[in-house]
């Protein structure tokens, strides 16, 4: 074993977890990934330009042998630090309406999730889920694992998933995800403060950092655009004129993006929709227009963010897998006639510019949009670092 601090990430994805351990010091032993384009990218991104030696297992969870994982990597049971992983959410998600999801088989891919831990009995685990996990409907899943845990050894923090929103930590982007962290109970665990302290802020308040605007991750737009938005932001009652002058006028854009970058793709539109796009007013949506879908007629008043455009002036919408198709949710380019582009979404998801993903465009979409943001994983990985890990260590 390394005399670094070790992870595992289970469920990687493109690495999202894993790029937020590395760059806490962590090095990645392991990564299982089932998906061949995330793992490829995994592999691409946190393996091969980083002459790491992370074994990536391109396979279903259901078919590692966990001790076999361990003698190939010498993991000796206790040894291993930190656990991550977030099982596919789409059975827990928000979005399934009443009954839906709770007899999905990917739910047990929580209790998979637990072999590893029985196996490894690392320090300390994290799992990511989404915030319908914590609904009524899934309780008998939740409390298994949960039950698993306490009886292995292990002190659930909170003895309940805790609810983040990745905009108080520094992403661009309203994303609230639930977080399970658990701690072997030989840990001494004193001071530990969980869920991390809030780096960044409701502008309405005095406390700064404020919150990171979606326009962070779009190039600096023409004058005349931003003088547009001034006055949208006043049509709409949203601010009166001098405060929307300062909201404006404050507000931070990105760089551009990096020579040839393969991520600077977006969805082809036809001419109809690309006029639609046109006719759309700055953080307007579907609803300021005169055309309407079938599905929009007669009055329907939900989804009102698709084919809306990204909102300069506060975080966005939460990035999904459909992040490329602006008929998926508010993902319009904020002043050109076209969706966002990966490199965007990747952006909102606080990605670096040379991390690059693999696959086709709808393969590379759903790889950002199932990743734990990066700076929100940094922020969680540093509390467990310096509040758990380091001081075992120094014990």
């Amino acid at each position: 074993m390394s005399t670094n601090l070790t992870a595992i990430d289970l469920f990687a994805g493109a690495g999202g977890f894993s790029l937020a351990a590395q760059k806490q010091g962590f090095e990645l032993l392991a990564a299982v990934e089932f998906d061949d384009k995330a793992s490829s990218t995994y592999s691409h991104n946190l393996v091969d330009k980083v002459d790491g030696r992370t074994k990536v297992f391109n396979q279903d969870i259901n078919d590692v042998d966990v001790h076999s994982l361990m003698k190939y990597q010498n993991i000796k049971q206790g040894e291993l630090d930190l656990l991550l992983g977030g099982p596919p959410c789409q059975g827990f998600s928000t979005h399934r309406i009443k009954g839906a999801g709770i007899s999905d088989p990917r739910n047990q891919l929580l209790i998979r999730y637990f072999d590893f831990v029985k196996a490894l009995l690392p320090k300390v685990f994290l799992v990511e889920n989404v915030p319908g996990l914590l609904w009524k409907r899934h309780e008998e899943h939740l409390n298994k694992f949960l039950n698993l845990a306490k009886s292995h050894g292990y002190q659930v923090i909170n003895d309940a998933p805790i609810i983040v929103n990745a905009k108080d930590h520094g992403v661009p982007q309203n994303r609230k995800r639930a977080f399970i962290l658990a701690v072997r109970k030989d840990i001494c665990i004193k001071k530990l403060k969980w869920p991390p302290v809030a780096t960044h802020f409701d502008p309405r308040l005095k406390t700064k950092p404020h919150w990171k605007t979606a326009s962070t991750v779009f190039e600096t737009p023409p004058k005349e655009i931003l003088d547009k938005l001034k006055e949208r932001l006043v049509e709409k009652k949203i601010f009166e004129k001098s405060k929307a002058e300062k909201v404006v006028n404050d507000l931070e854009f990105g760089s551009p993006f990096l020579a040839n970058d393969p991520c600077d793709l977006h969805m082809k539109h036809t001419s109809e929709v690309s006029e639609r796009f046109r006719e759309t007013p700055l953080n307007g949506s579907r609803e300021d227009i005169s055309f309407r879908l079938k599905c929009h007629s007669k009055g329907y008043r939900g989804h009102k963010d698709v084919y809306g455009r990204v909102f300069f002036h506060t975080p966005s919408n939460t990035v999904t897998t459909g992040c490329n198709n602006p008929s998926k949710g508010r993902f319009v380019h904020p002043w050109l006639d076209h969706g966002i582009t990966l490199r965007h979404a990747a952006r909102l998801q606080s990605f670096p510019d040379d991390f690059n993903f693999l696959g086709s465009s709808t393969e590379r979409a759903r790889q950002i949009g199932n990743a734990v943001p990066i700076k929100l994983g940094k922020s969680l990985i540093k509390t467990i670092k310096s509040q758990i890990l380091d001081t075992t260590s120094e014990m």
